[in-house]
């Protein structure tokens, strides 16, 4: 097991009880703009050892009888198919998606907002979609010089003309597919609307990074930057919060410089505000929850350099700027700290030059490497994949898991008959007749029943995985890093 830097249970008191004290704050009412992934949020699991992934969703789930969803989406993002790069999934899709997950977890999803809306025929075509399938569709539209013309934003002409979505409960969260979908402005047009109604209401943000009370160069705070390198996002010290408190806290250049917009505006629409800087904006309790800084240094190390790899393997693939990557080897050195810090780079690199193939090393939490060599039978990864199983189980090194009597029908079945090139078997492959051979072979089933030990291990590869071993690593939570390196010279790869 990975060593645990944070107290989940904790945050998830802290955060339930603030965002309550928000509510009260606001007179019972408070919009609620979820920042960063709502589901799955992997980086923080990475980053802060012992937050757990759904987090955020149990954390509402306890608050399930005040809160209801609101998804926002924006027309554009339909219209042009925009995708998410880690689900490979378009915005509309995504939309369905989190109703589903939602509903998963006993939330109640109220409706979904179209922002930008201009008539775009896909957004038009998505919204009687949803209310075929008996969803609430409200519609914003775009506003000329947002957000620098107050008058008119703060207006029956600019808010005025927006869908007011009727809610229901005293917490509305507002969440979406991806960034830029409009979130904050549907928050600030619902408080237009609710104003002029005559309803007290409150704006707020659900912010986990960068976590305003842990130093500004942190490596936590410093994987943050690394995380949206891509988006040009900087950590900075919120100027507005030590003027107005004397007191340093940690933000980000984006809510920083709308700090200024967004504070006139609730001025505006309200009489006044009740926010002196954007940290004391967001709702983030997640710093106060840190029970081991060691363990979370080390884990945010770790991030930083994965991001680095990942960063790499996309400019190598044409799919990533070069800028990004110059950019995460800046906030590397600002930490002193390299690729060869990752103990898994040095193992995986030292084998593949023994052998003259790829090769694959992962670290166990006890500091043991093992590492996994390219042969006729299996690729490196999935070589890797038996051998820290068979470690695990305290399985002899000489007892075969998987023989050849039962891996070559596999290949033939590939090659003849799927018409794949590459007869060594994938990750997946190697699990699944793990598992039937677990059906009858003791020693098979106790190797699999490792699996779940692999969670939160770090592992690196001497080349780029293909997309079947990647995703798989990526379900059984290692945490795998490659060398932008081709395997092969070949353009097109099946």
């Amino acid at each position: 097991m990975v060593k645990k830097g944070f107290d989940n249970e904790k945050y998830l008191e802290l955060q339930s009880k603030n965002i309550k004290d928000r509510i009260a704050k606001f007179g019972g009412k408070l919009y609620l703009e979820f920042g960063g992934k709502l589901f799955d949020d992997y980086h923080a699991s990475r980053v802060l050892p012992g937050f757990m992934p759904d987090s955020k969703d149990r954390m509402l789930s306890e608050l399930k009888h005040d809160a209801e969803i609101v998804i926002v989406i924006s027309a554009n993002d339909i219209e042009k198919n925009k995708r998410r790069g880690d689900l490979g999934i378009t915005y509309d899709v995504d939309c369905l998606r989190l109703i589903d997950a939602f509903r998963d977890f006993g939330l109640f999803v109220g409706s979904v907002c179209i922002t930008h809306f201009a008539e775009q025929h896909a957004a038009v075509m998505f919204q009687k979609r949803l209310e075929n399938l008996g969803m609430k569709v409200y519609r914003h539209y775009i506003i000329p010089e947002y957000p620098n013309n107050l008058p008119l934003i703060v207006s029956e002409e600019g808010y005025g003309k927006n869908d007011f979505i009727e809610t229901e409960r005293s917490l509305v969260v507002v969440t979406a597919p991806g960034p830029g979908s409009g979130k904050m402005a549907t928050c600030l047009s619902q408080l237009y609307h609710e104003h002029k109604r005559g309803n007290r209401a409150g704006y707020a943000k659900f912010e986990t990074f960068p976590i305003w009370n842990l130093p500004l160069k942190h490596p936590v705070n410093v994987a943050y930057e690394a995380a949206t390198a891509d988006l040009n996002d900087v950590n900075m010290i919120d100027p507005f919060h030590l003027d107005a408190y004397g007191a340093t806290t940690v933000n980000y250049n984006r809510d920083v410089e709308i700090f200024p917009v967004l504070n006139a505006m609730l001025t505006q629409i309200a009489g006044k505000s009740v926010y002196k800087s954007p940290t004391e904006m967001g709702v983030n309790m997640a710093g106060f929850c840190i029970i081991d800084d060691d363990a979370v240094c080390a884990a945010a190390k770790e991030e930083i350099i994965r991001r680095y790899y990942e960063a790499a393997v996309l400019s190598k693939l044409g799919m990533g700027d070069a800028a990004v990557v110059f950019r995460i080897e800046l906030l590397m050195n600002q930490l002193g700290i390299s690729t060869e810090d990752r103990k898994t780079v040095k193992a995986a690199l030292e084998k593949a030059e023994e052998t003259g193939e790829p090769a694959c090393a992962v670290e166990l939490s006890d500091g043991t490497i093992i590492t996994g060599k390219t042969s006729d039978l299996l690729g490196a990864s999935s070589a890797m994949l038996i051998n820290v199983l068979k470690k695990l189980a305290g399985i002899p090194d000489e007892i075969l898991l998987l023989s050849r009597a039962v891996i070559e029908p596999i290949q033939e079945l590939k090659v003849k008959n799927m018409g794949n090139r590459n007869p060594r078997l994938h990750t997946d492959e190697v699990l699944i007749a793990l598992s039937i051979c677990a059906a009858t072979n003791p020693v098979a089933k106790k190797a699999l029943e490792q699996l779940p030990k692999l969670k939160g291990l770090q592992a690196h590869s001497s080349v780029i995985l293909s997309s079947t071993d990647s995703q798989t690593f990526k379900k059984l939570g290692v945490n795998m890093t490659n060398e932008p390196r081709s395997e092969t010279k070949k353009l097109y790869h099946k």
